[in-house]
């Protein structure tokens, strides 16, 4: 009897478990084999094969209505948007809810399985301090939109998107990013300002309510919708007169659309993964955190105790990697022929992380002084070299930057903020009147973790995120001198922003960078809804 019982224990456990693997190989998303339900009598539209839309040359006259995760992404799953909402906007013990759920969620049917998702990422969120949709999402969205389905759809008129996603997790993507006028996606409910992590029953649209989306179009002129034979049609493709069907097949053969397509180029985005947070990816996370923690340790322990000639070769044994690369006419630190020399010189660089005047102290072998617009006092009492608060009045920085000067080197970022992307923010011009001698670096640094940066979370643990990568990377360019001015005043603004834009322009064509004149403002605006000044004394 025990080995009967035995037996059937086994062959559930195997069945459990196949059954299990099979999904998670495969997670289909919640998706079910495409029927048409919700839209009724196929004798109201024609179904036809996705690639014959993409032949036909009217489209710029047509109203389309797709379907955004069967024919725009090429991805099936939807965990890693869900993953970044919770772990982006709830924290790490909400992220790890999540993905010890998912499987589960693998198991049970689309429906369930989204509002389980909802009710872990979003339950007690704020409403109005949920950005991820605006500032995170759109980034991994962009990277996972087919190139293929992308084309048609910028060739269309009018654009209606259609999500199984809480429209606050896609509309910033689908309206800034891809045009699209209307988006319809599933409401999440609100009491007393806070995500309760439920949605709203879908609701069947009438006419009138599609007439309303539409803007009052006359819908017997004709709509196009795009769907997919994984799942079935949302009610709103009952008024399409044609639908095309996008395959599996379809979207396996489908690109990535390059960056250099992007209809508006992402420059600004937040969060602290840097990664695609794959069911798999996410558990490694997991699994490295305690290591990625001890690393952490170690190497700030090594660089903050040892001095450079020790620390440099154990911390890149330890995986910090430094490159760097001087002009033919080396910029020496330790040059003594200028006898009349009356300030030091100031280096201008382009703003990747807090560890920026770091860097460029370890490359020129020497500690040297960092003004900086916003430091967390954290940072600022466990840096190992000297670093002063701007206070971004410009006579009183000016004042205080030319004493520091006096007293030696000195290291600003004139961008005032970071920059993850490949681009250069406006250079503020104050530094051209600070001194004569004026050496530009070009900063590049890269991660494969965690980014160590923000604009909305805690600044006070950039540092800790940074380090606790694998191998994260710095790449310094010590550019050849420019000549500054000592002789600006109040009518040569001019020339300051002529010097400003020189430099910034050199820094840009060195790292291969697009100059822009975006500022630190509109970064902060964008992603955090705030325009980046924070006093002394707070969270910076």
């Amino acid at each position: 009897m025990a080995d009967k019982v035995f037996s059937f224990k086994s062959f559930f456990f195997f069945f459990f478990f196949r059954v299990l693997f099979r999904r998670l190989r495969n997670p289909r998303s919640f998706h079910k084999k495409a029927s048409c339900n919700g839209v009724h009598s196929s004798s109201q539209f024609k179904l036809q094969r996705y690639c014959s839309l993409q032949h036909r040359s009217d489209l710029s006259k047509q109203t389309i209505i797709f379907d955004v995760e069967g024919t725009l992404l090429k991805s099936s799953s939807l965990f890693p948007y869900f993953m970044l909402v919770a772990f982006e906007a709830g924290g790490l013990l909400r992220a790890l809810v999540l993905l010890l759920m998912y499987p589960f969620v693998c198991l049970i049917n689309e429906e369930m399985g989204l509002k389980m998702m909802v009710m872990v990422c979003f339950c007690g969120i704020k409403e109005g301090t949920l950005r991820v949709g605006t500032a995170v999402l759109p980034k991994y969205f962009l990277e996972d939109v087919g190139f293929e389905g992308f084309q048609v759809l910028m060739r269309s008129g009018k654009k209606v998107g259609a999500s199984k996603l809480p429209r606050v997790m896609v509309e910033g993507f689908l309206r800034d990013y891809l045009e699209v006028e209307v988006v319809v996606g599933r409401e999440l409910k609100v009491v007393n300002g806070y995500y309760v992590g439920l949605m709203e029953h879908k609701v069947r649209k009438s006419a009138l309510d599609l007439e309303k989306i539409f803007g009052g179009q006359n819908l017997d002129t004709g709509v196009i919708g795009i769907g997919s034979f994984c799942k079935p049609l949302d009610h709103l493709f009952s008024i399409c007169k044609e639908i095309y069907m996008v395959s599996d097949a379809d979207k396996r053969n489908w690109h990535c659309l390059p960056k250099d397509k992007y209809p508006k180029p992402l420059i600004f985005h937040d969060g602290r993964l840097a990664l695609r947070p794959s069911p798999l990816a996410t558990l490694a996370i997991f699994m490295y955190l305690p290591f990625g923690l001890f690393l952490f340790i170690i190497r700030s322990l090594v660089a903050l105790s040892l001095p450079y000639k020790i620390s440099n070769p154990i911390l890149a044994f330890i995986g910090l990697r430094l490159k760097i690369t001087k002009p033919n006419s080396s910029v020496s630190t330790t040059d003594t022929n200028v006898e009349h020399k009356s300030k030091g010189i100031l280096y201008v660089c382009n703003h990747k992380t807090l560890f920026d005047p770091l860097y460029l102290s370890v490359t020129l072998n020497k500690p040297i002084t960092a003004v900086t617009y916003s430091l967390s006092r954290i940072s600022e009492l466990l840096a190992p070299i000297k670093t002063v608060r701007l206070t971004r009045k410009r006579e009183q920085d000016a004042k205080m930057m030319d004493k520091l000067l006096s007293q030696g080197d000195l290291v600003l970022c004139p961008e005032g903020t970071t920059c993850r992307e490949p681009y250069i923010l406006r250079f503020s011009p104050l530094f051209a009147e600070m001194g004569d001698e004026i050496v530009p670096v070009a900063i590049d640094a890269h991660v494969s973790m965690f980014y160590g940066t923000t604009a909305s979370g805690l600044k006070c643990l950039d540092p800790l995120f940074f380090m606790m990568n694998p191998f994260p990377s710095y790449n310094v360019k010590l550019l050849e001198k420019v000549s500054g001015t000592t002789r600006c005043h109040d009518g040569d603004d001019e020339l300051r922003l002529k010097i400003a834009n020189h430099i910034q322009k050199e820094i840009g064509k060195a790292l291969e960078f697009e100059c822009t004149k975006l500022t630190r403002k509109d970064k902060y605006t964008i992603l955090a809804g705030t325009e980046g000044i924070v006093k002394a004394g707070t969270k910076s």
